[in-house]
């Protein structure tokens, strides 16, 4: 059975047509009516040149306002909107694009280059569409929450990418989850300057339709960009991961947020107790958050009156889901499985995808992690990251907490090397910052004093850099490239 809403543009622009939807770091704004009377335009226009529902459009593009306009024009046609990566090479968009079945793709204007090198039926700037006709066309004004919305790709940190389906249904259910967590306020407005082609990203233009909340875009992460729109724009909720955080705690000094902003939104995998005791030094309501490209974005999140009690904690899942500890240690640790509404119903032509990760209607996440004796949820590790050394399981998120202690250590990135011995052992790399001058043996010499001999680096590395991903999440398989790298 289908079940329809309005569609959720639509009915912003009828409930609230005057009230800023997009506002953007030059101080320009548009409403929701005219979101709504551009994006129809932006549908007509694409529908001239062939776009209908059912079809698979690629969009290539950093945030900004006229990829808003392109993903709800493209709602508007019931196509599937495809989002692609902008940091992947030329090879591995290819493949997305293949894999997905695209008939078209859309791109911001910048990467007219790229395009030119990806093969795909046909291929528009979003400049190019404006420069078309408007076809007369039925509009799709009501919204079938069971059909396919989205298609975005997993990282393929173990295997190719995976194309993950997400349903309108799963994006709604993903919307009202959190705003049954966090509340709503009219005078909340959300900093968004994750990337809108990831899913965190993405979940915050959503949001903006579905509950009627103007977004403060940034086109990318800046730091003193950031604290501006915080202390200047009214800003109530912003979006980070951890590298980002860490920034942001840094430059804040002896400085604090006004009171109005009420949330700092974690994701991105586990934070280092160091950094969540800065932030609550700093007074930065930190809530840590759990969720996977496959559930729509967050699908589990620290409560409010937790946020501080439970510090390091991902909190507990989100009104309509549910999660289980499938349990492999004598630590009650084990892979985390999770169902809801917003999980997704699988990947896109991928049944053996399809039957390993979803059983039941439970999600294998991939993720380690366990609940305390409140149920509250604690994530440790990828099972694909995990080290074993020896038999002992080494975590590296805990390693990196480990050595994030250390003055004069700003980043860390811990990964396993093979080892004929201890089977793997655990190596760092580490990014220090610029007054200071360490050396190997000060970490080596740290690290005896808090961890087991086992969990101990077998080497340090000093790095300028960490390799991360759009989302500025650090990407551990790459460490160990860089380690082949400097040991040939």
């Amino acid at each position: 059975m289908s079940e329809t809403i309005p569609h959720w543009l639509s009915k912003q622009a009828e409930l609230k047509p005057d009230l800023i939807a997009i506002e953007i770091e030059t101080g320009d704004t548009i409403t929701f009516k005219e979101l709504c009377e551009q994006s129809k335009s932006y549908a007509k226009k694409l529908a001239h040149l062939g776009v209908s529902k059912g079809d698979h459009v690629g969009i290539l593009s950093t945030n900004d306002l006229s990829m808003v306009i392109a993903i709800h024009a493209l709602s508007y046609l019931g196509a599937v909107i495809v989002l692609l990566n902008t940091k992947l090479t030329n090879h591995e968009l290819q493949y997305q694009i293949d894999d997905a079945e695209m008939s078209m793709l859309l791109y911001f204007d910048s990467f007219s280059k790229k395009a030119d090198h990806l093969q795909v039926y046909e291929k528009k700037s979003f400049t190019d569409v404006l420069s078309y006709k408007e076809e007369e066309c039925s509009l799709q004004l009501e919204i079938n929450l069971n059909e396919t919305f989205t298609i975005i790709y997993t990282s393929g940190t173990t295997g190719l990418p995976k194309g993950v389906i997400h349903t309108y249904g799963n994006h709604w259910w993903s919307a009202i989850g959190s705003a049954l967590n966090l509340g709503l306020s009219h005078q909340d407005k959300w900093l968004a300057v994750l990337p809108f082609f990831h899913v965190g990203g993405l979940s915050i233009l959503l949001k903006s339709v579905i509950y009627g909340m103007p977004v403060y875009l940034m086109k990318k992460f800046d730091k003193n960009q950031f604290k501006y729109a915080i202390t200047k724009k009214n800003i109530t909720i912003a979006s980070v991961v951890t590298v980002m955080l860490q920034r942001l705690l840094n430059d804040l000094g002896e400085d604090q947020y006004p009171d109005s902003f009420r949330c700092m939104l974690l994701g991105g995998g586990p934070a280092p107790e160091s950094v969540l005791l800065q932030a609550k030094e700093s007074s930065v309501p930190v809530f840590q958050t759990y969720g996977l490209t496959e559930t729509s974005s967050q699908i589990v999140t620290l409560s409010p009156p937790d946020a501080l009690r439970k510090l390091g904690s991902a909190g507990k899942p989100l009104s309509p889901a549910q999660l289980k500890i499938a349990i492999e240690s004598p630590q009650n640790i084990g892979e985390i499985y999770v169902k809801g509404p917003m999980v997704t119903k699988g990947y896109f032509k991928n049944d053996v995808a399809n039957k390993e990760s979803i059983q039941n209607g439970w999600l294998k996440t991939g993720d380690l992690g366990y609940l305390d004796e409140e149920g509250f949820l604690y994530v440790v590790d990828r099972r694909s990251d995990l080290i074993i050394s020896g038999g002992e399981n080494v975590y590296p998120s805990e390693v990196e907490e480990c050595l994030l202690k250390i003055q004069g250590v700003n980043e860390v990135g811990v990964t396993g090397i093979i080892d004929d011995e201890w089977g793997e052992t655990p190596i760092a790399f580490i990014v220090q910052r610029e007054e200071f001058d360490l050396k190997e043996d000060d970490i080596i010499y740290f690290a005896k004093e808090m961890l087991a001999s086992y969990k101990i680096p077998k080497a340090i590395y000093f790095v300028n850099e960490l390799p991360r991903n759009a989302s500025n999440k650090l990407v551990r398989h790459r460490l160990k490239k860089m380690f082949e790298e400097n040991n040939k």
